[in-house]
């Protein structure tokens, strides 16, 4: 509960405990233990039953991925973050291979090298860029009821998605109705 202190001149203060003497505070501090606790006891209990298996697995998996690690090392630190840029963008927000490049390398995007972009393109890997012009043009629809000629120039504008027209027409097709 709050104190009322009274001043010489009449008036009326409210004092407030300090947070770490509420109630709610505690409450918290007991829930969070509660739940690292059972999160500890969780992960002791899989990774006994399942260490003879992940052991093996290791072994087979750690010449390949040592490979890859002195290869991937060699490797700037600036193109591998745009290979991650770019990765995160084809397949997370469905972009056109020119949307991916220009984001890469804007000033108001990530502001990469063009020799950075130029290695996350070559090695961002099978990306269906058809599958990405049809998910847009299906947001396009759902969200925003345009008609499939407003679509089809958003997905193909330079200020818009920039997919080619090849693709739109190949995400137009297979529009659900």
């Amino acid at each position: 509960m709050s104190k009322k202190i009274t001043d010489k001149d009449g008036n009326t203060y409210v004092q407030k405990k300090p947070f770490y003497k509420r109630a709610w505070f505690w409450i918290i501090v007991i829930i969070l233990a509660f739940g690292m606790k059972s999160m500890g006891s969780d992960s002791e209990s899989t990774s006994s039953s399942s260490n003879k298996v992940a052991t093996s697995s290791v072994k087979k998996e750690s010449t390949a991925s040592n490979a890859k690690e002195s290869s991937e090392s060699k490797v700037p630190a600036e193109y591998r973050n745009a290979l991650i840029k770019a990765r995160s963008y084809a397949t997370e927000m469905d972009m056109s291979e020119s949307g991916v490049r220009d984001q890469l390398t804007s000033d108001a995007g990530e502001g990469f090298t063009q020799e950075a972009a130029d290695y996350a393109m070559k090695h961002l890997g099978n990306i269906d860029w058809n599958k990405n012009a049809l998910h847009k043009a299906q947001s396009y629809q759902d969200d925003q009821a345009m008609s499939k000629d407003a679509i089809r120039d958003q997905l193909t504008s330079d200020a818009g998605e920039g997919f080619t027209p090849e693709q739109a027409d190949y995400a137009i097709q297979h529009l659900k109705n």
